[in-house]
């Protein structure tokens, strides 16, 4: 274990997230060298039983959004439990959660309760609606969030299907980075002025933004001057293309690209007599035309042909990697995306490191990602709470019946 050297490390955040958008947002700022006590019920995260996994709790999924945090098992539906939490917001930097905000508050858990005791507090609440909005009580998850923000509509849209999810979780990471930066700017703020502040992060306006920068098309205008969405993500053959033997993105975007790709193809007239392969506004008027040319050329070769005619001749293009070819590509080997760490119960463990880099504070992997309550006795110890009964062990392994006396005060959090 290293001492993290990141540009938070100093700053103190206490994390009341579960599943996905919270823990994502939460592992970034860690991974930036913040000290993130995770907070979890006694059943732990949900997103500890998804994915692949060696042991109970410590799913693949959980392995990846959780690294370089301490978890602390405690149950804020007690009276004691609600104190402690309280105890650590003390001296935190930023209090962070994905738990609704009414919940909150009865749990005596809101932010005009935490300020009482720390009033410079960051206390970022990531909600799936604003709030202030008739939608604010709805469930909300990654996929209903897809959903209402017209992704799986899009989908449909541009491959004349039934509607589809896209196959990720779109919405809780897009969430997850929204609340990293918002936290960032808030800590910022702080720094400047001293004044802590709530925050919202709304899952269902951060997608909308998200969506309708691209496809607000004509109704940006008032009154609306065309149809919403952007002709060109919309285009059926704005896809991978085919080849004699597998697939290769490839994008011929400007004149000069075009030029150079109707000289490969052995047809160099067609860009003078041609509108839409010499002036770009007519390419975006006849995208759908674009693309289905293109779509038909690339044919012509196998993808290695492709691939050095391309590079040639400076025309963009990537290869179109499977899962399994993204794990090996030879870049990401190169600057060490994936680094392998020796995990307590799991063994060896591939991680995906920090994508960012800084020049004098790196962002790094210095803790692995936590057993369930790993880390209650020393989080306890540090901040000078004493128990009423024994810390709780870490639970990797055990089964309920084993669990089922541990200390009451440090048993479960109402996520709800």
């Amino acid at each position: 274990m290293t001492t993290p050297s990141g540009p938070l490390s100093g700053i103190r955040i206490i994390d009341m997230t579960s599943v996905l958008m919270g823990p994502f947002a939460t592992q970034i700022l860690a991974d930036y060298g913040a000290d993130v006590i995770k907070i979890e019920s006694a059943d732990g995260d949900l997103l500890r039983v998804a994915g692949a996994m060696r042991n109970p709790k410590m799913g693949s999924l959980f392995l990846q959004s959780n690294r370089n945090k301490r978890s602390v098992v405690l149950d804020a539906k007690t009276t004691q439990g609600r104190a402690v939490l309280l105890k650590l917001c003390e001296s935190a930097d930023v209090f962070v959660s994905n738990i609704r905000p009414s919940a909150l508050g009865r749990l005596g858990m809101g932010y005009e309760h935490v300020k009482v005791h720390n009033p410079g507090i960051i206390y970022a609440s990531l909600v799936g609606y604003g709030q202030n909005g008739p939608y604010k009580d709805r469930p909300a998850y990654d996929d209903l969030i897809q959903g209402i923000s017209a992704i799986p509509s899009l989908v449909s849209r541009a491959q004349n299907s039934n509607p589809q999810y896209a196959p990720i979780t779109l919405a809780d990471k897009v969430a997850g980075l929204s609340a990293v930066h918002a936290i960032l700017a808030a800590l910022l703020c702080k720094a400047r002025t001293g004044t802590g502040q709530s925050v919202e992060v709304p899952m269902f306006e951060i997608m909308s933004q998200f969506v309708l920068t691209d496809h607000l098309g004509g109704h940006g205008f008032e009154p609306p001057i065309g149809p919403a969405g952007y002709n060109r993500l919309l285009s059926a053959d704005r896809r991978p293309y085919q080849t004699k033997d597998g697939f290769i993105s490839i994008l011929v975007y400007t004149n000069e690209h075009w030029r150079k790709f109707l000289k490969i193809i052995g047809r160099p007239e067609e860009f003078e007599r041609t509108p839409m392969f010499n002036d770009h506004a007519e390419r975006a008027r006849n995208y759908d035309e674009v693309f289905r040319y293109l779509a038909n050329a690339v044919k012509s070769k196998t993808s290695a042909e492709w691939q050095a005619a391309l590079e040639e001749h400076d025309i963009p293009w990537a290869p179109t990697h499977s899962i399994e070819e993204l794990i090996s590509d030879p870049h990401l080997k190169a600057v060490g995306l994936l680094q392998s760490i020796d995990h307590p119960s799991e063994g060896r463990i591939t991680m995906i490191t920090p994508p960012i880099s800084f020049s004098a504070t790196p962002a790094s992997v210095y803790r692995h990602p936590p057993s369930l309550g790993e880390h209650t006795d020393e989080v306890m110890k540090e901040f000078g709470i004493e128990k009423p009964h024994a810390a709780p062990t870490p639970l990797q392994g055990k089964s309920k019946a084993q669990t089922a006396t541990r200390d009451d005060t440090f048993a479960g959090v109402n996520t709800h």
